[in-house]
């Protein structure tokens, strides 16, 4: 068990914990969730101990380790990939280098000797004989390749250096195992992979992510950080935000009985308990939910933005037409001859195994840069906004206030452009009051984003581009972007690493790859289950 008892932090006036008291148990998977800034990623640094607070301790059952998902990539530039691994159990790495440097003694004595026969013994109880086999089976599952594992970590790729810190983090088996967005720049199948192993996972597990699917696949509770305290939700984050979202309307609703307002709950309780018995984590989520009381139900304080884009104009039948598009950039073949057509009502997911292929494509289609070969055709109709993958350039320069920096994408022919028109597209975003004073020169990454969500709604857009949206935003932008594309009547062409906007938004999948494409009338699931569709994957990566 791990504990948080009385735990205060403070940076100046600014509280971000105030006399937080949790229990963490065995068997157990939660979720921390809670706004930008409120302290999710603090507060596993306060449990490793890489941050001491104010006031109060930290208390972990003796004999148990802990491992920490590491973010510095450039740590363990000068070690192998697989002694990287293996370093992520301390013990059994000083024990196996306090072994060695005995056996390399010239003057090797009886003492020598007795002690190294006691680290043999403390090393072979660790499982110190497999653990290099073990360490490079892990690797392999988190598709690091076996010609990798014998390079120095600083002659990887990047995204190949978050799998060998998500493998060192996860091997030996830690007790507790603290984990801040492990699925950041992994593929589909690793994070198959990775809810699965969490999913069995026997030990403490806390995981900060913004991933939804992820979230609801591997969490058996929630601990929510919200207004300087964490409480902990039997459940994962779906019947969080359902049951939170439930609760709150029945704050509401003065004219309903408690009694009616108790049955509504334990119907909600009983029906997640039974879709519990389909999840990953079915065993002990079921068993949670099954000891849950209505009481345990309580509204949520979170403000969730209003993201709603209206088409001035319904598009017509010519949309969008691309013929054979194809790019390279520093003499990689970025992607190839792309064709396809957009039709009316389409909701397009672009997928790639290489990121930079669907910025190039998307920064190709919007006039942002030139294709080596093929063309691109817009219909008269159509009027787009792009949320691009990187908003620098919208934020340098000039330091606007927010009400100016909009003010400069209001639409031509926009009429009755008063403050009231632009307060209302702002706290449509939670800029409220005084905020939209705010210098853009001093807005987080969530708060830029969401300006350009503000600028794009301004447009009345009938086809909508997003890269990668769902980046910096907290859980409940997230819900309301997704939600907003949902209801978008126009067409949506969009890429993300986010499961559940994939599968709830897309209706037809385009994956493009530097020999081609694949394009697919079906929902994201069905294209990841599609057995057509495995095959031509394994012939265009291969």
């Amino acid at each position: 068990m791990i504990s948080a008892n009385n735990i205060t932090l403070a940076y100046g006036k600014r509280v971000l914990f105030d006399e937080v008291n949790i229990n963490f148990t065995k068997g157990n998977c939660y979720g921390i969730i809670g706004a930008n800034g409120a302290g999710k990623s603090t507060f596993l640094k306060i449990l490793s101990g890489e941050i001491e607070p104010n006031k109060g301790t930290v208390d972990i059952t003796p004999g148990e380790r802990m491992a920490v998902l590491n973010q510095n990539q450039f740590a363990f530039d000068d070690y192998t990939v697989l002694n990287t691994v293996m370093m992520g159990h301390q013990k059994l790495w000083k024990i196996m280098h306090e072994r060695d440097a005995i056996y390399a003694k010239e003057d090797f004595t009886e003492a020598d000797g007795i002690k190294a026969g006691e680290l043999e013994e403390e090393f072979g109880h660790m499982g110190g004989y497999t653990a290099e086999s073990d360490a490079a089976t892990l690797l392999s599952e988190l598709g690091v390749l076996d010609e990798l594992h014998q390079m120095l970590m600083k002659d990887i790729s990047a995204n190949i250096k978050v799998r060998v810190l998500l493998a060192q983090a996860l091997f030996g088996n830690p007790d507790i195992l603290l984990l801040d967005e492990p699925t950041n720049n992994l593929d589909v199948e690793t994070i198959s992979w990775l809810e699965n192993f969490l999913a069995d996972y026997e030990n403490i597990v806390l995981v900060v992510s913004h991933d939804r699917h992820f979230l609801d696949a591997v969490c058996t509770h929630v601990a929510d950080v919200d207004k300087k305290k964490i409480k902990v939700y039997t459940g994962n984050y779906t019947f969080w935000y359902e049951s939170s979202q439930l609760a709150a309307r029945q704050a509401t609703d003065k004219n309903k009985k408690m009694e009616e307002k108790k049955k509504d709950l334990l119907e909600f309780i009983a029906r997640f308990s039974a879709n519990a018995s389909k999840s990953k984590q079915a065993t002990s989520r079921k068993k949670a939910l099954d000891k849950l009381v209505f009481e345990d139900i309580t509204p949520s304080n979170r403000k969730y933005p209003g993201i709603i884009f209206k088409q001035e104009r319904e598009v017509g039948n010519e949309i969008l037409k691309v013929e054979n598009l194809s790019k390279t950039i520093e003499g990689k073949t970025v992607f190839s001859k792309i064709k396809f057509d957009v039709q009316k009502g389409d909701k397009i997911a672009f997928l790639s195994r290489d990121p930079l292929a669907l910025t190039t494509f998307f920064e190709v289609i919007n006039g942002r840069m030139k294709p080596d070969d093929g063309t691109y055709e817009w219909g008269t109709t159509v009027t787009t906004a792009y949320l691009p993958n990187d908003n620098t350039e919208y934020f340098t320069g000039n330091s606007y206030n927010l009400m100016d920096w909009l003010r400069q994408f209001v639409p031509p022919n926009t009429k009755d452009v008063d403050e009231d028109f632009l307060r209302g597209f702002l706290g449509k975003m939670l800029f409220s009051g005084d905020e939209i004073l705010k210098k853009t020169n001093v807005l987080s990454g969530g708060e830029k984003v969401r300006c350009m969500v503000s600028k794009m709604m301004l447009q009345n857009p009938n086809v909508v581009m997003l890269d990668e949206p769902t980046n910096h935003l907290d859980l409940e932008s997230i819900i309301s972007f997704n939600d907003g594309m949902i209801s978008f009547p126009g067409i949506v062409l969009f890429t993300t690493h986010d499961h559940q906007f994939m599968q709830t938004v897309a209706n037809r999948i385009i994956e493009i790859t530097p020999k081609g494409m694949i394009d697919k009338l079906m929902t994201y699931d069905e294209y990841l289950e599609d057995a057509r569709v495995k095959e031509m994957r394994a012939e265009l990566y291969g």
